[in-house]
């Protein structure tokens, strides 16, 4: 019986610089990961807040909002974790929709209430917060020559 166990140097392997490259590539911002899950929890509960709030009949503008901009936080998760290497450029574009949530109550909202406002306010100092933390990763990740 052949031994199989025994492996070779992968030093002499035609094609061991391209796959260096692609396994760092693979790798190279993959510290952000973890960012990765709170942003799709928060897009999450963003697109819910309405109703676990219960301002859904009151501000039926605003649950409109806050569903498609948790819908729109989830899909960016998605994207930071399935194509990081060209998704964290839009870190930023999730700071931008941070600062938005937060004056959303007066612009898209009829006379909100405080609970209303605080949800929006939490949430879109989170998404600041998580935008910077993405970008500060993506940025630290890309090689500098």
């Amino acid at each position: 019986m052949a031994n199989v166990s025994h492996r070779g140097d992968m030093a002499t392997h035609p094609d061991v610089s391209e796959m260096r490259a692609r396994y760092a590539r693979m790798l190279g911002g993959r510290d952000v990961a973890l960012v990765d899950g709170p942003v799709f929890l928060l897009g999450l509960y963003c697109a819910a807040s309405p109703w676990i709030l219960h301002y859904a009949t009151s501000q039926p503008a605003l649950m409109t909002h806050n569903l498609i901009m948790g819908i729109a936080i989830g899909l960016l998760a998605l994207g930071f974790t399935t194509a990081p290497a060209r998704m964290y450029g839009l870190s930023w574009a999730m700071c931008a929709m941070g600062v938005w949530m937060i004056i959303a109550p007066w612009i898209v909202g009829s006379s909100p209430d405080t609970g209303v406002v605080v949800n929006n306010v939490v949430i879109g100092a989170l998404a600041i917060v998580l935008g910077l933390l993405c970008a500060g990763t993506a940025a630290k990740s890309v090689p500098r020559p």
